[in-house]
């Protein structure tokens, strides 16, 4: 019967009549098995599942990712099950599969959509071959706090930023054809403002006025909704009170009725019973009523679905016809993929893993992400034929899994090729490679090898420390309220400075981290983040300039923790500072008055401004931005204008730069942020090459939510800058007048 009812379907070309006549043969028992994902039990999977798959107890399964038990899972749900409907096969694809690209933080340094697009491209193949067709990814949560573990797995701080690569990554992921070979499914998450967590504890309550929410936090997910993410899954935290996974608000008005959204919602793992946790609800029934009727489609783990809904639909608590759009939802993205005509997978049918396109991509990802923050003195790049010995020091030099980062299930370490791997390559006996770790793990507070490092380094012409973060302290629930280099790194670094030679650090994190306490003591700092399995290929490039840098900071580095948030698109204020009106702490005159400091918005001990701002990344060019314009000074709704820059590489060296346009709206219905990303493009140019960097805003793009919740574009004067960082200081004006 199974069988027949496959191919009935499959004869009827329109989905929303195959989704009527399934949802006519089901029960209710089978409709609420289709919101069930289930834990799919690893290798005993088969046995573990068989009755309640046979049973249409189960719509989906997670964390299964070997290819003949999924296949068999399939199988037995196809042929064994009485209506024959296939399973979703989810998996955490984060930043990869097998072959592990840069984390995604790292990715959005690289401000390159079309690389983002690739990368996820290259992991949908390699989860697909695995039998996995869903992956839960992109995060597109908007965060402002570094100490937040899953910022490493964000794209940063800037919604419009966040909205351009989270589009990108659901491109990726389901190509241009859902139903093609290599296609899974997208899952934007976490639905909504789990990024702003209180105090960056994962899980914790996050509190967002909704005007905040609609113009920040909400638009990337828009923009995923628009660009045809088939699903998404509820936050963790509460919302003002309400947790997201029973959020009518969020799951019903904004997402079915303003949006159009007609995929599906998934709970996050356990997220419906954690209602009563909360203290919303009383118990799992309850828990299960509440997170059903707001909109939330299938639930992950928990088995609240399974084990109440039935009860409650049949004691009228909720209509079935309720459950029936639920189940209608979840249909649809099955049938998008194509699973009832295709439900097995043949592997070999799809590239193999860490293949040559698969690395390639890697590592020209990790290239386009690593940020040189600082190069004092042209510390940057080594010359091979002017050293004869290298020291490479610190306890991420020669760490195949740390360099991987967090979420990576699948990643094959055996594909990662570490920094010291790639140097002694490249320098191929012409360079003497010392290496030393020096430390055990970044968290290492032994010092035993400290002396010998200093030594080797004394003993070279120069040091290259590999110091940050191992994997495991960034992620889901590895927040951190210190977000300095853990362990004993910075003693380390003082140490090797005091040996008298240049010291170029390469700082490998899974976050921001606050890095005052060693920026004076390091000539160069390249950021890699987590760079992914060509890591180190990628940053040997970078060092001895084969490439130059071109990654730029999705997200601000504070100078100390408690500067948090800080970030480029904040408010002005009624008092904003300036270098005028603000005063250190240890410059106070004792005897002055209370008001003698300039009464503004800054920190005694730490000022206004970051370490290093959203934006920023040098390259070994020089890049200078001159003549800007904008085609017309007056412009009415409707109206696109255009902006305009003479970009010019006054430098030695062919290199990329990242080209920024930036926007402030002066007066507003409700107050608007000092600066906004409104676009960015991506440019190479040869030393003396000038090009003009032109941009097309049209007045939708200067849209605000008011204090109505109202969507509008009011008309104003507005300032633009275009630059290679959001400091940018070239400025035009422009105005948007009445169409009458």
């Amino acid at each position: 019967m199974a069988i027949a009812t496959i191919n009935k379907q499959a004869e009827q070309p329109d989905i929303e009549q195959r989704i009527e006549d399934l949802l006519g043969q089901m029960t209710l028992a089978e409709k609420i098995g289709q919101m069930n994902q289930v834990e799919s039990g690893g290798e005993h999977a088969i046995d573990h599942l068989r009755h309640s798959i046979q049973a249409g107890h189960v719509g989906s399964v997670l964390n299964q990712a070997d290819v003949d038990i999924v296949n068999e899972l399939q199988r037995i749900a196809v042929h064994e099950s009485r209506l024959g409907i296939p399973l979703l096969v989810g998996r955490d694809v984060i930043h990869g599969f097998k072959t592990v690209m840069p984390i995604p933080l790292g990715q959005a340094a690289s401000w390159n959509p079309d690389l983002v697009r690739e990368c996820a491209s290259v992991a949908a193949r390699e989860a697909a071959k695995s039998g996995v067709n869903w992956t839960f990814a992109p995060m597109i949560d908007i965060t402002r706090d570094p100490r937040w573990g899953r910022i490493a797995e964000s794209l940063g701080e800037d919604a419009y930023l966040a909205s351009e690569l989270g589009v990108a990554m659901v491109r990726g992921f389901q190509g241009d054809d859902l139903g093609c070979a290599g296609s899974i499914v997208a899952c934007a998450k976490h639905f909504a403002g789990y990024g702003a967590a209180e105090s960056g504890r994962d899980y914790a309550t996050t509190n967002i006025p909704e005007n905040e929410l609609r113009n920040v936090h909400l638009r990337p997910f828009e923009a995923a909704v628009d660009a045809g993410a088939n699903t998404l899954m509820t936050s963790f935290s509460d919302l003002d009170g309400v947790p997201a996974t029973a959020n009518d608000f969020l799951l019903r008005q904004v997402l079915r009725e303003e949006w159009g959204f007609d995929g599906f919602v998934v709970s996050d793992w356990d997220s419906v019973r954690q209602l009563a946790i909360h203290g919303l609800t009383e118990d799992d029934a309850a828990s299960a009523l509440a997170a059903a009727s707001a909109g939330c489609d299938m639930e992950m783990a928990g088995g609240a679905y399974l084990h109440h809904l039935p009860r409650l639909v049949e004691e009228g608590h909720i209509d079935e016809a309720l459950i029936d759009k639920s189940v209608a939802n979840i249909l649809r993205v099955k049938f998008r993929l194509g699973s009832f005509e295709h439900p097995y997978t043949d592997p070999s049918h799809l590239p193999g893993f860490g293949d040559e396109q698969a690395l390639g991509m890697a590592r020209q990802a990790a290239l386009q992400s690593v940020v040189l923050l600082k190069n004092d003195h042209a510390a940057l790049p080594l010359s091979a034929e002017r050293l004869t010995s290298i020291a490479v020091i610190g306890p991420m030099a020669d760490a195949p899994y740390e360099q991987l980062g967090t979420w990576i299930f699948d990643g094959d370490m055996q594909l990662s090729v570490t920094p010291l791997q790639a140097l002694q390559d490249m320098l191929g006996g012409k360079v003497d490679v010392r290496y030393v770790p020096a430390m055990d793990t970044t968290r290492s507070r032994q010092s035993d090898a400290f002396d010998e490092a200093a030594a080797i380094a004394g003993d070279s012409d120069v040091a290259v420390m590999f110091l940050g973060e191992e994997s495991i302290l960034s992620g889901e629930a590895h927040s951190r309220a210190d977000i300095n280099l853990p362990g004993d790194q910075a003693e380390l670094v003082r140490r090797v400075r005091a040996a008298g030679k240049p010291v170029i650090a390469v700082i490998m994190a899974g976050r921001p981290l606050t890095l005052s306490n060693i920026v004076d003591q390091v000539d160069a700092i390249l950021f890699a983040w987590h760079p992914g399995s060509m890591g180190g290929p990628a940053i040997a490039d970078l060092l001895f300039g084969i490439e130059s840098p071109s990654g730029k900071l999705p997200v601000t580095f504070p100078r100390m923790v408690g500067q948090i948030p800080i970030y480029y698109n904040q408010k002005n204020t009624g008092k904003p500072p300036s270098p005028e009106t603000i005063i250190h702490i240890d410059d106070i005159d004792p005897k002055a008055s209370q008001t003698s400091h300039g009464l503004t918005a800054f920190h005694l001990d730490a000022g206004y401004t970051p370490l290093f701002a959203f934006g920023h990344g040098l390259s070994y060019a020089r890049f200078e931005y001159q003549n800007l314009r904008t085609n017309a000074s007056e412009i009415r709704p409707g109206d696109t204008l255009q902006v305009s820059a003479e970009l010019t590489n006054t430098g030695e060296v062919p290199a990329e730069e990242v080209a920024q346009l930036y926007v402030r709206d002066l007066v507003g219905n409700v107050t608007r942020p000092v600066k906004e990303l409104k676009g960015f493009k991506r440019l190479r140019l040869d030393p003396g090459q000038t090009i003009v960097v032109e941009f097309s805003l049209h007045t939708d793009e200067l849209a605000f939510y008011d204090r109505n919740m109202q969507l509008v574009t009011e008309p104003g004067e507005f300032h633009a800058w275009i630059g290679g960082s959001s400091e940018t200081g070239l400025r035009t004006e422009f105005r948007i007048v009445d169409s009458d």
